[in-house]
């Protein structure tokens, strides 16, 4: 099934990352023809971050969205695609989401800090929120992002692309959009699964004779069922790799990214426990936070 952009959302605050936002986005709206709009939530708790204390918020409502618009229409003076600014009040993650809704969006582009441990328990992360209550993907950016030059974003387009897979439902979704990347810039596919040892401590005990045998054929499986996801006729239009590693799998994936020069890897979300994912955090929030290059997270349909 090809997966299309055709409405992308830039999530912009205004910060040092918003030019390396708007830059994936007017690039990805210009390979794909796609609409593009440009959202900024005004967060009233936190809005005397516009620079002056707020008594009444009502009275300054209409001046802080004016200032955001007038912000994107600088930011996009000198861009070669029709934009849309959404200017909004509210929860961030909340806005956001309801404006991907209300507006059938198919991708949105935000950036990340890269917070961890206690800092990111308290405060979180919009992008670690987003993943999993948006209804489209999410392309997340490293706050360590850079361009090529001020409107070419480094990493596109995306040329060597690095899926995940566990061969669970999210993963298979990953894959198909993937894909569909893959057949539009005629790019370069890894697809690797990781093999926890902890998963397999009864493999890891067996005599060595025996032992050395299971394993080879296990893993010759594992690598004939990820050639087997990749339909044969898609050979034709990419370069296909497929690896299997043995390790933690966020640590093992963002390796394999920094060793093979890696330009997009791509997830899905799979759940977690509520006290593990707030203090430690699922395999693709870990990616995220730790990644040289953009991350692409799958939710389900």
């Amino acid at each position: 099934m090809r997966r299309q952009f055709r409405n992308i959302l830039c999530a912009t605050d205004f910060s040092e990352f918003t030019r390396v936002i708007a830059a994936y986005g007017i690039a990805m709206a210009r390979r794909f023809d796609a609409a593009l709009s440009i959202c900024h939530v005004i967060d009233l708790p936190t809005i005397s971050a516009y620079g002056e204390a707020v008594f009444d918020p009502l009275e300054y409502q209409q001046r802080f969205m004016d200032t955001a618009r007038r912000e994107i229409t600088s930011l996009f003076s000198d861009a070669d695609v029709e934009y849309r600014p959404l200017v909004t009040l509210g929860n961030t993650t909340d806005e956001i989401s309801r404006l991907a809704h209300e507006h059938g969006v198919d991708l949105v582009i935000a950036a990340t800090h890269g917070r961890s441990g206690l800092k990111r328990f308290f405060l979180g992360s919009v992008a670690e929120r987003l993943m999993r209550i948006l209804p489209c993907p999410l392309l997340v950016l490293r706050g360590s992002e850079e361009l090529a030059d001020r409107r070419t974003p480094r990493n596109f387009p995306f040329k060597k692309i690095l899926v995940g897979c566990d061969f669970s439902a999210d993963a298979s979704l990953a894959l198909e959009y993937s894909l569909s990347m893959a057949q539009e810039f005629e790019s370069e596919m890894h697809l690797v699964h990781v093999v926890e040892p902890y998963g397999y401590k009864s493999l890891f005990k067996l005599p060595q004779s025996f032992g050395k045998k299971f394993k080879q054929d296990l893993y010759d499986m594992i690598k004939e069922k990820l050639n087997s996801l990749v339909p044969a006729e898609a050979l034709d239009w990419i370069g296909l790799e497929t690896r299997l590693l043995v390790g933690k799998p966020y640590a093992e994936l963002v390796r394999y990214a920094e060793m093979n020069d890696i330009d997009l890897i791509a997830l899905g979300i799979r759940g977690q426990g509520m006290v593990e994912e707030l203090l430690v955090g699922s395999t693709t929030d870990r990616v995220i936070r730790q990644a040289p290059c953009p991350v692409l997270s799958i939710c389900p349909d």
